[in-house]
């Protein structure tokens, strides 16, 4: 099994117990886990049986040490984590949404040890040995001018190594401040387009093209994904895959969810999940917890397209697809499915009936 690296922030998500706001919860009880979209996808990686390490830097506290034991009962590996006198560990507040009232998330992250922290105290060596892939998102760019130049360092030297780099657009609004004299939208625009040279696998939205990468789809196009999937494969040629979640949200507790994927190579595109030869989403009525869906969808991706049995294009977005489904009933930013429970999803058992 190939071994993926992923980088990035990992923090303690506190959300409000069920369904209940913050002026109901506090002063009162949060629920503590910790999170943080790259973290997420090596956890789940990890448990489906990959290879997954993560790399970040941590606070040297109790709560750092907290967070390592976690990452390493799921069977991540973390040998690569710095921890540091500097900085401490980021904080997000979650209040779950229902029906048609959004979820809401408040970020406290500034000055974390991974925003602070340069990329020499980094073992890039070391952290890239026998490495197929690095994982990094748009999120730890957004934290910090010093996290911006981090994942760029991170990538040359993943690069360098002939390693190849997936990278999850996620764009997030309320994160990308650390340039005063530009918006969120221009400062993320003006960083991750010069980051995305260096991308092999992009994964992100029609929404992120538009808004990040100023693509749209030809009015006349028969499949605007794939039309969009040529734009940005012309844009930056490094690209070979280019995967995208495709949701549409009824309401707070109530999505469809399936996803595409672009094969350069082929010109093709692929979707999931299918029926009778059509692209039907799954239909999740009942969302137990939304935040994580997107980190699924990517780790099903890397996981399969490094597994002999799951690695054609097919099968790849069909596994990642179904990963994304079954992580949307599990509490905690973490997929805790297993290969054989994606599998059967997969593979057509959508009645949620007891295993006896």
């Amino acid at each position: 099994m190939n071994r993926i690296v992923a980088f990035g922030e990992i923090m303690c998500r506190l959300a409000t117990p069920g369904f209940k706001r913050f002026g109901q919860s506090l002063p009162g009880q949060l629920e503590a886990t910790f999170a943080g979209a790259e973290a997420s996808a090596a956890v789940s990686i990890a448990y489906m049986g990959g290879n997954a390490a993560f790399v970040t830097a941590l606070p040297d506290n109790s709560l750092a040490e907290a967070c390592l034991s976690q990452l390493r009962s799921f069977g991540v590996d973390t040998q690569h984590i710095l921890q540091t006198s500097r900085g401490r560990l980021g904080l997000f507040f979650l209040e779950a949404g229902s029906n048609q009232r959004p979820a809401n998330v408040i970020y406290d992250r500034e000055n974390s040890s991974v925003a602070i922290t340069p990329a020499t105290e980094y073992d890039w060596t070391a952290i890239f040995e026998e490495a197929e892939w690095l994982l990094i998102s748009g999120i730890t760019p957004a934290i910090s001018k010093n996290g911006a130049e981090l994942t760029e360092i991170a990538m040359q030297q993943a690069q360098a190594r002939g390693v190849k780099i997936a990278c999850d657009m996620n764009y997030r609004s309320k994160l990308w401040n650390w340039e005063p004299s530009l918006s969120p939208r221009e400062l993320a625009t003006q960083t991750m387009r010069k980051l995305l040279p260096y991308v092999t696998l992009f994964l992100g939205g029609q929404q992120d093209a538009a808004e990040i990468l100023a693509i749209t789809p030809d009015e006349n196009s028969d499949d605007s994904l794939l039309d969009i999937s040529r734009q940005i494969s012309k844009q930056y040629p490094n690209m070979t895959h280019i995967a995208m979640t495709l949701r549409e949200s009824f309401s707070a507790s109530h999505h469809s969810l399936g996803g595409m994927l672009y094969v350069r190579e082929n010109d093709k595109s692929y979707y999931a999940p299918m029926q009778n030869g059509q692209y039907k989403p799954y239909q999740i009525t009942n969302i137990v917890d939304r935040l994580g869906g997107g980190d699924a969808f990517t780790a099903g991706l890397l996981f399969a397209m490094g597994d002999p049995q799951l690695n054609d294009p097919q099968t790849s977005i069909n596994f990642a697809a179904a990963a994304a489904c079954l992580s949307h009933s599990i509490e905690g930013d973490y997929n805790l499915s297993t290969r054989a429970e994606i599998e059967t999803l997969m593979h057509g058992e959508q009645s949620g009936r007891v295993n006896r």
